[in-house]
């Protein structure tokens, strides 16, 4: 047989997801599996095993696999990184500490800042000096450099991150150092910013660098052994990853710069959003995505969701702007808007109801899993509330009690004063009030209103909050795709192969040597496809972006802007203009546009990908209800006596009315009442409110 289908694999804090895909019919076989947090490869490996038995497939039939996986941005997050080192510039090795000088909070007088990655006694200073033009003003002194180097080596330190001053105009001494280091200690990995974040601004630059720095040994190392092991489980296929900004790349680039992958799960999320609103005929989507740890969405107009190249990662406080490590890297543009099913639940110190952001995770899990768990978390509350059926969770694989859990949540109602089925909403309003306030502030950020928009949900827990979420936002329309509670590996097994690249060009617009862009352009071309081509991609379908960060001069802050086909300054400045009006309302007048940087996306389909998916029974059934169960809906009194179905069986054109609930192995869809359903040629089931 022929390997021809593809597997995915996205490796969550609490669950670990795999499909496997034919892309000639579509058929697709999925799998829930109970995420490993001491061995993360040990869970895929089980599930995978799980999952073949299921679907009765061959691992020989497997021809590539897609991989997301947090293990690195939880890496940055727990401080559980490699011995990391700096060399820079003599006089900045303190611009990690120092960063910005900006409190996001600024009455806060106990603010804790985020810690640097390198401690200071590992950031060590190289004798050199570029000018913001690249001008070299002090030549590299190799041997000093080559000094410090064998003294961090000797302290431990395994990866080395160079970052200089100005290397993003001239990157010749950040070469010259890396090349003798590589020579004197082989063993050491480099990352170098010149070949990262080639970008203005020391401080994101440095942090960019020292997280790849921190973070690949540990990629080289889990992408080695996770290779090995699908090798051992008879698979031939390649391993492709899931990148931030919503496409895929070979290991061997994932290796080199492991950064690019810190947001790889939830961009999946973000790509399985467009790729089922497409679908099912929808051009503006709210991609709404939460799993049993984290809930992200993402806002998806056209078919494509928004990119943006900068996020923070690892905030101390979660939900503040300002509170992270800044990383220049290409990403699908995410709101985080609160948290999964495994948030636990608790009395604050002022005697309120207060959910999340810790969660029990995978071990010990929510009380219901019966694995140690004491404390109510959010899914013990969807199944207290009847949005869950204790006897088909993960399709009846996976016990539940639910006794346990009703018993912990009447202790924390009893602490708050409260019985215990208003306990209950309390935690599933509590999230849905926290995720939809942060949506509505991030949404009108960008200029948008949520009213325009579908919302559509994919993860374990999405479907089961979406209707309430919605109502919050004002979202008349909620979507629940076949087989949503996968949603990220399934958006992952329809990504393209993607890379972004970019270049520093700080210049006014009217004295821009258009010839120098257009070389500029093209040797970021030449870089991104021979990326691209070393995935299998077809390049002959290639779709390429050339972008630029602007500003009017004197600005400190850029916007970035698509640029028209033919460069010139008066099509370029017409673009700017148009896209800073969108933003800001107005143009300052007799201002002067300057470029800051140019950026170019290049992107492929990847053999296997895009097509249709088929779930099987999905849509031909004839017995579609399978009974009724009370289900807490306050807007209707409390419990109400709801229908429940089979979401496989349900007919393609089948219209219902709400209140209904929708159950399938990997999630359940929770339509409230005053909604009219309708499943979609797709097989998607959409709800329209009423009233």
């Amino acid at each position: 047989m022929a390997a021809s289908l593809s597997l995915g694999i996205d490796i969550g804090g609490t669950f670990t997801d795999l499909v496997i895909l034919d892309p000639e019919d579509g058929r697709a076989v999925i799998w829930k599996e109970s995420t490993t947090p001491d061995d993360p490869s040990r869970g895929a490996i089980t599930g995978l095993m799980r999952l073949l038995e299921k679907g009765g497939i061959a691992p020989s039939s497997i021809g590539r696999v897609v991989h997301a996986t947090t293990l690195f941005t939880n890496a940055l997050i727990e401080r559980k990184g490699a011995a990391t080192g700096l060399l820079t510039t003599d006089g900045f090795t303190d611009v990690l500490e120092i960063a910005r000088e900006r409190k996001y909070e600024l009455y806060d007088l106990f603010l804790e800042m985020p810690a640097p990655l390198v401690p200071r006694p590992w950031r060590r200073p190289a004798l050199e000096r570029l000018g913001p033009d690249g001008s070299i003003e002090r030549p590299l002194d190799v041997d000093a450099a080559l000094r410090e180097v064998e003294s961090l080596v000797a302290a431990g330190v395994t990866s080395l991150a160079i970052c200089f001053l100005h290397s993003y105009a001239n990157p010749v001494h950040e070469r010259l150092a890396a090349e003798a280091i590589a020579r004197r200690f082989p063993a050491l990995s480099l990352s170098l910013s010149c070949d990262l974040a080639p970008e203005i601004r020391e401080y994101p630059r440095m942090v960019t660098t020292a997280a790849n720095a921190y973070v690949r040994p540990i990629a080289e190392t889990y992408l080695d052994t996770l290779e090995a092991a699908l090798k051992r489980a008879g698979i031939p296929g390649g391993l492709f990853l899931m990148l931030s900004n919503g496409g895929l790349t070979h290991v061997a680039e994932a290796k080199r710069a492991p950064v690019q992958l810190l947001e790889s799960g939830p961009a999946a999320g973000a790509l399985a959003g467009a790729w089922f609103g497409r679908h099912a005929g929808l051009d503006r989507v709210l991609a709404f995505d939460m799993g049993g740890t984290t809930a992200k969405l993402a806002l998806v107009d056209d078919g494509d969701p928004l990119v943006a190249w900068g996020f923070e990662a690892a905030r101390t406080k979660r939900f503040l702007r300002g509170s992270g490590l800044p990383v220049q890297i290409a990403t699908v543009e995410l709101i985080e808007i609160g948290a999964g099913g495994g948030s636990i639940a608790r009395r604050s110190e002022l005697g309120t109801l207060h959910v999340g952001p810790e969660s029990a995770g995978a071990q010990p899990g929510p009380v219901c899993y019966g694995r140690g768990g004491t404390n109510p978390t959010v899914t013990d509350s969807d199944l207290a509330l009847g949005y869950l059926n204790a006897d088909f969770f993960l399709g009846g694989a996976m016990t539940i009690d639910a006794d346990a859990a009703r018993g912990a949540l009447g202790t924390l109602a009893g602490t708050l004063g409260l019985d215990a089925s208003r306990g209950a909403f309390g935690i599933h309003d509590v999230v849905n009030e926290n995720m939809a306030g942060a949506a509505r502030v991030a949404i009108a950020e960008r200029g948008r209103v949520p009213q325009d928009y579908a919302l559509l949900a994919t993860g374990g827990a999405a479907p089961v909050h979406a209707w309430h979420v919605g109502r919050k936002l004002g979202v008349t329309r909620v979507v629940c795709p076949p087989g949503a509670g996968a949603g990220s590996t399934i958006g992952m097994l329809m990504a393209p192969a993607r890379i972004d690249r970019v270049a520093s060009l700080n210049v006014r617009l009217s004295d821009v040597d258009w010839s120098v862009v257009g070389s500029i352009f093209d040797g970021l071309e030449t870089d991104a496809l021979a990326v691209v081509e070393a995935t299998g991609a077809d390049l002959s379908r290639r779709d390429i972006r050339r972008l630029a960060d602007m500003r009017y001069v004197g600005q400190g802050s850029e916007i970035t802007v698509a640029l028209p086909e033919l460069l010139t300054a008066e099509g370029v400045l017409a673009a700017f203009e148009a896209a800073y009006r969108t933003l800001f309302g107005r143009t300052p007048p007799g201002a002067s546009a300057q470029f800051v940087a140019l950026r170019l996306a290049l992107s492929a389909p990847m053999p296997g990908s895009g097509g249709t998916l088929r779930l099987d029974g999905l849509g031909a059934g004839d017995t579609a209800l399978k009974g009724h169960r009370d289900v807490h809906f306050p807007d209707a009194g409390g419990a109400v006596s709801t229908p429940v179905y089979d979401r496989y069986a349900v007919p393609i054109g089948t219209q219902l009315e709400g209140p209904a609930v929708f159950e399938e192995n990997e999630s359940t869809f929770i339509v409230g009442p005053g909604a009219r359903i309708t499943v979609l040629p797709d097989g998607s089931i959409l709800a329209e409110r009423l009233a």
